[in-house]
């Protein structure tokens, strides 16, 4: 493997969220997705690879809506993909439906 400080996407459920997002010390990116969503699928490489570009200072994770409703639910999650940034355990930026790798990492910057 080329890249030892690579960082992987985190699935975040209702167990791990407090600690993976809420009392995460850098900013989360958070992907709500399902597996029978097309435009989900166009959006998880992107988010995959932004995960592996900006691992070292941004924290992403992945939310499978139909696994965790709750969480969801607690995102007023009403079309997929939507996308949260988090920072502090609030919600700083939202974006619902496909975007290209610019839109997501200006996303990011905010």
């Amino acid at each position: 493997m080329k890249e030892i400080n690579k960082m992987s996407v985190v699935t975040i459920t209702k167990d791990n969220y407090e600690m993976e997002v809420v009392q995460s010390d850098k900013p989360v990116l958070l992907d709500f997705w399902a597996p029978w969503c097309g435009p989900c699928k166009m959006v998880s490489p992107i988010v995959d690879e932004i995960a592996e570009e900006v691992g070292l200072v941004i924290k992403v994770g992945k939310i499978n809506v139909d696994e965790q409703p709750e969480l969801a639910a607690e995102f007023k999650v009403m079309s997929i993909p939507t996308l949260a940034v988090v920072r502090g355990g609030v919600v700083v930026k939202k974006s619902v439906g496909a975007k290209p790798k610019k839109d997501i990492l200006e996303m990011l910057e905010a």
